[in-house]
């Protein structure tokens, strides 16, 4: 089986996830890891005497190395990402892809010049309970999809340079595009600075979908309770899905309200109320992150966009952007305009939200 050679940048809190996966495929070579601090390569040597290390991310570029996946701080996302991609590198970038809007549709365009592959790492997407999520939705057996609350809450780890959404909610939003295939109307967002000021630790996102569907994003590092919880609810059912539950992590409960066509009087007018079984689908599960990784090497080989590819990227970067315009202007509702994929891609019909071939 042929190996593709490639460079981890970054080995600080995800970081070593990812060198572990990548040193851990059959189908990659873990060439080189490179971090700003000697301690954090020192240890990572320890782990994996094979690989080089270095504190200059820039030495992989006389290397070999054909691909690279960037764990660095979101600020950093840009410049190291434009850096490997002008050097003929394929990258993989931890989410958010960027900061702004603008500096994500460079990054798309440059990997197109160049024929090369740009990923975001939207782990969920890859999540095999997130997809089973999706085929329950796609099936109908929810009926018509009324909203959809997502929850991730926990204590720490707080950050100074950037609010709580940018550093939690890109997990949702890539979540809710790839459930829903569809980018939302626009969004509002409403926060709170507890901790450090002007630096939202508490956020509430609110978007509107096609056929009246909203989602609710709340994101928190201040919460005695770590939670990661999406709920979907129905006209015919309701699916909780769970990411801290071991092994029920998706329940589906039979559970719904119709209220009656007509009535004459307050008396006739009741509620019928449906309470029915709990259904635990089982799913086959394997590491997302293991998953991920090997999708990013198989798009790099079969020159394939990767389900969370650049343009993914810039969708959930946009969503973002608008939601922290929210924030600052006391929860105005801001309209997301619609990507214009033909400015940014020669040939925008091999690109899709999902994967899916639906924009």
């Amino acid at each position: 089986m042929s190996q593709m050679n490639i460079g981890v940048i970054g080995s600080g809190y995800w970081g070593p996830n990812l060198i572990r996966n990548i040193a851990e495929l059959p189908t990659a070579n873990l060439v080189a890891v490179a971090d700003a601090r000697p301690d954090r390569l020192k240890h990572i040597k320890t782990l994996y005497p094979f690989v080089q290390i270095t504190e200059n991310y820039q030495d992989m570029f006389s290397m070999g190395i054909e691909a690279v996946i960037i764990a660095t701080p979101p600020h950093t996302h840009f410049a190291i990402a434009s850096d490997c991609l002008n050097h003929g590198i394929n990258v993989l970038v931890e989410k958010p892809l960027t900061l702004n809007s603008a500096d994500a549709e460079a990054l798309i365009k440059l990997a197109d010049e160049r024929n090369l592959t740009l990923m975001v790492g939207n782990t969920f997407e890859y999540n095999a309970a997130v997809e089973m999520l999706k085929n329950i939705i796609d099936s109908g057996e929810l009926g018509e999809i009324f909203y959809i609350d997502a929850v991730r809450t926990n204590l720490g780890l707080f950050s100074t340079k950037l609010n709580v959404m940018w550093d939690l909610a890109p997990h949702d939003v890539s979540i809710l595009l790839y459930l829903l295939g569809k980018d939302p109307h626009n969004v509002a967002a409403q926060g709170r600075s507890s901790i450090y000021k002007g630096i939202e630790d508490l956020v509430y996102m609110h978007m509107n979908f096609d056929n009246d569907v909203v989602a609710h994003v709340h994101v928190s590092w201040l919460d005695p309770n770590k939670v990661r919880r999406i709920t979907v609810v129905g006209s015919k059912k309701m699916a909780v899905y769970d990411d801290i539950e071991p092994l029920e992590k998706i329940k589906i409960y039979d559970k719904g309200v119709d209220a009656p066509p007509y009535a004459d009087t307050f008396a006739q007018f009741q509620f019928s109320y449906r309470y029915g079984n709990v259904v635990i689908p089982y799913i086959k599960f394997t590491e997302p992150l293991r998953v991920e990784c090997q999708h990013f090497i198989d798009s790099i080989m079969s020159k394939t966009q990767p389900r969370s590819s650049g343009v993914t990227g810039l969708r959930i970067v946009k969503i973002l952007e608008a939601a922290d315009w929210s924030l600052k202007n006391h929860g105005s509702q801001k309209v997301i305009e619609p990507l214009e994929l033909e400015k940014l891609i020669k040939s925008p019909a091999a690109l899709s939200v999902n994967g899916n071939g639906k924009h």
